[in-house]
């Protein structure tokens, strides 16, 4: 089967050179990015480690969280504890930005006072218990992991974007672009190769002619 060579291409010397600065390029951005990929690669699965860590981390810290949550409400009662939650400023004080990992934009979760006091939970202390504290506590504690794996799950989702569009742009290169490239080359040399002869041969029949 002939390889494919690219369409509209004219045999002559200067196309040719073209081609090979073409080749070469090809073939450096093909490695450039087969390195790329690979570091990608890496990156990914050592974020989607930490990931996991991460996300057992949370369900750990809610499971204990809501387990306080059924003691505290057996201990002061399901109206006082509504009372106190109802009390509680619903506010936090999050920051989105970005950082550059291989060359890919993810997002940094900053934040600030979500563990908080006593008194700055809003909540009476004459009505309330020390494991009602636990609780709340437990539950700040909580909303810090799930930020964190809100990041690093985002990180991971755009780290597999970027790793699935490089790997395309490497096949890409490997089975198309650089193939033809070369085949076309290698066209053009043979039509060269072949244009040199002919031209020898007709060279050669005006010289014997004007010789007879």
């Amino acid at each position: 089967m002939a390889e494919e060579i690219l369409e509209g291409v004219n045999p002559t010397r200067m196309e040719l050179l073209k081609l090979k600065d073409r080749v070469n390029l090809a073939t450096k951005g093909h490695k450039l990015l087969k390195e790329k990929r690979d570091a990608l690669i890496m990156e990914f699965f050592s974020i989607l480690d930490r990931a996991k860590g991460v996300r057992e981390k949370v369900e750990e810290k809610l499971g204990e969280s809501f387990n306080d949550l059924l003691i505290t409400e057996s201990v002061m009662g399901d109206f006082a504890v509504k009372k106190a939650a109802l009390s509680v400023q619903e506010s936090l004080d999050i920051d989105v930005d970005t950082r550059n990992v291989m060359g890919v934009t993810v997002p940094v979760i900053e934040y600030e006072n979500i563990k908080k006091n006593m008194l700055q939970r809003g909540y009476g202390l004459v009505d309330s218990s020390a494991k009602l504290d636990e609780t709340a506590k437990g539950f700040e504690e909580a909303i810090e992991l799930i930020l964190e794996l809100c990041e690093v799950e985002m990180t991971v989702k755009l780290l597999a974007g970027e790793i699935e569009s490089t790997k395309r742009r490497v096949n890409a290169l490997e089975h198309n672009i650089i193939p033809k490239l070369e085949a076309t080359v290698k066209y053009i040399e043979m039509r060269l190769e072949e244009m040199e002869r002919e031209n020898f041969v007709r060279l050669k029949i005006i010289k014997q002619t004007m010789e007879e």
